[in-house]
């Protein structure tokens, strides 16, 4: 999720920069070894005049990878870097990956790209494949656009595109940015998730901290009330969609599936029963109920009067236990929860976790 909020915050950079004259170049991580702060898909976009948007690593890289995206505009000839933690690899740059990894970041002169930030706002998942320059072979400089229902662009001879967008397809499923080798070059292929959806149900003012750290760690929010005077955009700048509805019709007018997340906060018993009864009837991966645990246990009896349902996902009193004070507060927990769900961890400190913090990459 934050490789597609960095994606289109930096493509927005890119195309700044061409309406104000400026030169740019991106650096994406293409190959991770080991342990590393960041994945394959890792953007940085440097402008000429040193200005940029995105980051590679947690912040021991990007000093160096700004120097070499500027190297690569003056040349115009793109470069691959290695980067490693340790002194052992002798064409590795010994700056400290920081977590016992290697990074090879790719570095080429760059255009706006529109077709690829409309398809950011989409819901689909999509891969953009580049060919790699290597030695004493050029990259295309040019991309190919793969979703489950078309392929767009061009970058090599025929055989090239079709051998490249049917590897792209298969990788589409896992939702993992990888290089593979096709008919002997090296193609990156960049895979863009959709963001998870966080829909707020209720649109009151403790909602407007939630959906705004939300959106922040990169959920795609969609805000729901039945009351049309709270849904503003004033109210919920970060807010994707403000969808009025309430909970008799919620399904019908909002698709809700397993990569979407719920939280009800309506401060209305009534309201808050028809909204649950809504939501536990679809896929939806997490519902959180705002309020005391004798209300969410209540509604929960009420609506297992009615038939048969799935209460594992409902979580009542929602957030974690931080011992909150306040909407701020209260939306921290709850977001972080939401992660925890997502990731599949039990939410703890740090400092009691025996395996790696960042999964290894082979």
């Amino acid at each position: 999720m934050k490789q597609w909020l960095e994606t289109r915050d930096v493509l927005d950079f890119l195309e700044r920069a061409r309406a104000a004259g400026r030169r740019a170049a991106l650096a994406t991580v293409v190959r991770v070894r080991g342990s590393a702060y960041r994945h394959e898909g890792a953007k940085l976009a440097v402008a000429e005049d040193g200005s940029g948007a995105g980051n590679v690593s947690g912040g021991c890289l990007e000093q160096d990878v700004r120097e070499l995206a500027l190297q690569v505009l003056q040349s115009g000839t793109p470069q691959l870097r290695n980067y490693c933690s340790s002194a052992d690899e002798i064409e590795a740059w010994d700056l400290g990956v920081g977590c016992e990894g290697q990074v090879d970041v790719y570095v080429e002169p760059a255009e706006p790209r529109p077709r690829e930030r409309a398809l950011l706002d989409g819901r689909a998942r999509f891969a953009v494949c580049s060919l790699l320059s290597e030695k004493g072979k050029e990259g295309s400089g040019k991309r190919l656009i793969v979703t489950n229902r078309a392929v767009e662009g061009d970058i090599g001879s025929a055989e090239l595109n079709r051998a490249a967008g049917a590897r792209a397809r298969e990788l589409l499923p896992a939702g993992e940015s990888a290089i593979r080798e096709i008919q002997g070059r090296s193609v990156f292929f960049d895979v863009l998730s959709p963001p998870p959806q966080l829909v707020v149900v209720g649109a009151g003012d403790d909602a407007r901290p939630l959906a705004r750290f939300a959106a922040e760690v990169g959920f795609r929010v969609v805000v729901v009330d039945r009351r049309p005077g709270l849904l503003t955009h004033e109210r919920f700048p970060a807010a994707a969609l403000l969808v009025e509805s309430g909970g008799d019709e919620l399904a019908s007018v909002l698709p809700l599936d397993a990569e979407c997340y719920a939280v009800v906060m309506n401060h209305n018993f009534a309201d808050d029963r028809a909204y649950l009864r809504a939501l536990v009837k679809t896929p939806v991966a997490y519902i959180g109920m705002l309020g005391p645990r004798q209300r969410t246990e209540r509604i929960l009896r009420n609506l297992a009067a009615e038939g048969p349902m799935d209460e594992t996902r409902v979580y009542g009193p929602v957030g974690l236990d931080i011992g909150t004070d306040g909407a701020e507060q209260v939306a921290l927990a709850v977001v972080a929860e939401i992660l925890a769900v997502r990731s599949g961890r039990r939410a703890r400190s740090l400092r009691e976790r025996q395996a790696p913090i960042h999964a290894p990459t082979e």
